[in-house]
């Protein structure tokens, strides 16, 4: 696929989807980011690790602007993702992929919660509709 029409693609994908959805496109974002920064250090190309590393910590930085700080969980999201952009930048000063790996471990893992929450929100708001 050429890249005018990934682009198209993708730009449809995000207007198309649902508000969780598209907090999960930036989980995947970030994970596919972090492991194409493990392998700039893997291949000592250090100009795309320095980038894939700024790019995750965007969306980290997208991430912790959405959190609704008058909740305890989301207090403690923040505290998370600090935690995961001071590991990205140690990754990226010493060149540490165990720091990578910990972080894109932290990310799956919210990853697979948010979206196990969201199936569980839906099926829930199913049947209250259908009762």
């Amino acid at each position: 696929m050429n890249q005018q029409a990934q682009d198209t693609y993708l730009r449809m994908q995000v207007s198309t989807a649902a508000p969780w959805e598209l907090t999960a496109m930036l989980f995947n974002g970030c994970i596919k980011f972090m492991k194409q920064a493990q392998q700039g250090i893997r291949t000592k190309d250090f100009q795309s690790k320095n980038l894939y590393i700024q790019k995750s910590i965007d969306i980290i930085d997208e991430l912790m602007s959405t959190l609704k700080m008058e909740y305890d969980l989301s207090k403690q999201l923040f505290a998370l993702y600090d935690y995961m952009k001071q590991k990205l930048f140690q990754a990226n000063i010493r060149l540490n992929e165990s720091d990578l790996q910990e972080c894109i471990d932290l990310m799956t893992d919210l990853k697979d919660t948010w979206i196990q929450s969201m199936k569980q929100h839906h099926a829930k708001s199913k049947v209250q509709v259908q009762s």
